[in-house]
């Protein structure tokens, strides 16, 4: 088998796996009433404290429109509230309210469990190994000319 088969079976394995784990997380986060975008910035705020919506979603990786749909589903839950930029009237910041701590202080130790139990037939070393290898695979390369 060549670089070039390897490669690919490599790329399968690795959207299997990433599939695999995607649909463990949204059948995780949905039995407490939210989708994986809704999970992933109530998770942010949690850990990471107040941010703009801009950070937000360059951090979420979504579009803006569908950031702002998803900040206003949280706020509408009771999870989320906008504060504006004192300095700067154009920035909103998103903030976690304390109905959104009590819940992510509730799921998010069940949640990384769930997450850990998924590498379980990894060690720890493994765990780093693989890290490093994924990250090494989406190191910026020379556009294809």
């Amino acid at each position: 088998m060549n670089r070039q088969d390897k490669s690919l079976q490599a790329l399968i394995a690795i959207l299997r796996t990433s599939g695999a784990l995607e649909n463990m997380v949204r059948k995780d986060v949905s039995c407490y009433n939210l989708n994986l975008t809704e999970f992933s910035v109530l998770e942010l705020l949690y850990h990471k404290g107040s941010q703009t919506i801009q950070t937000i979603k360059n951090k979420i990786l979504i579009a803006s429109s569908s950031t702002t749909y998803v900040i206003d589903q949280l706020v509408k839950k009771g999870y989320v509230k906008r504060e504006l930029c004192q300095a700067d009237k154009r920035v909103t910041y998103a903030e976690i309210t304390e109905e959104g701590k009590k819940l992510m202080s509730d799921i998010f130790p069940k949640h990384a469990s769930r997450i850990e139990n998924n590498f379980e037939n990894l060690t720890e070393e493994e765990l780093v190994q693989l890290k490093n290898l994924l990250r090494k695979v989406t190191q910026e390369k020379k556009e294809i000319e």
